[in-house]
């Protein structure tokens, strides 16, 4: 199922930056959620699967940049993503 954000979101994709997430992609329970994301530097579109994308900071929710920065380690490797 395809689904577009009324409100896009901004997230942080490992390994590609900053971008504003406008669509997911379900396609089931057997499977990750796929972020369609807008990258803010150089436009580039693409799809990252969940365990890629995190949520971008938010001073007031106490989200904050080194959260996002270490969440590189908390990902998991290449091949372990259906």
């Amino acid at each position: 199922m395809f689904t577009q954000l009324q409100t896009p979101l901004p997230v942080h994709v490992i390994g590609k930056g900053a971008g504003l997430a406008f669509a997911v992609i379900d396609y089931g329970a057997e499977h990750n959620l796929i972020w369609v994301t807008a990258l803010d530097e150089g436009g580039e579109i693409w799809c990252a699967p969940n365990p890629k994308v995190r949520v971008a900071e938010n001073w007031s929710l106490g989200r904050s940049r080194d959260s996002i920065a270490g969440a590189d380690s908390l990902a998991a490797p290449e091949g372990d993503t259906p």
